[in-house]
């Protein structure tokens, strides 16, 4: 299994390591939320960067083996933020 090392700044991407991390457990979006005594919005919710509760998310971290590490690290730039808004606009086209 690959490890998570990619920097996450933007709740999206932290989404998209969590959905990457679950499948390749081989773990459903239920039997995850069943694991970390969640339901399974949570997941859903999580998956996409919606808004969850700390609480959750770390449950659900540590359902699938996962710790966070918190490291010094500046706010995404103003281009990301830019970039990242118009790549959603993108896809609603």
């Amino acid at each position: 299994m690959q490890a998570m090392t990619d920097n996450i700044r933007l709740p999206d991407e932290l989404g998209r390591q969590l959905k990457t991390h679950r499948e390749a457990l081989r773990l459903s979006k239920s039997a995850l939320a069943e694991k970390a005594g969640k339901v399974r919005e949570v997941i859903y919710r999580l998956e996409a960067g919606e808004e969850s509760t700390v609480l959750s998310l770390l449950a659900v971290m540590g359902a699938m083996g996962l710790v966070m590490r918190m490291e010094r690290a500046g706010l995404p730039t103003a281009s990301e933020v830019a970039a990242r808004l118009m790549d959603e606009d993108d896809d609603a086209a």
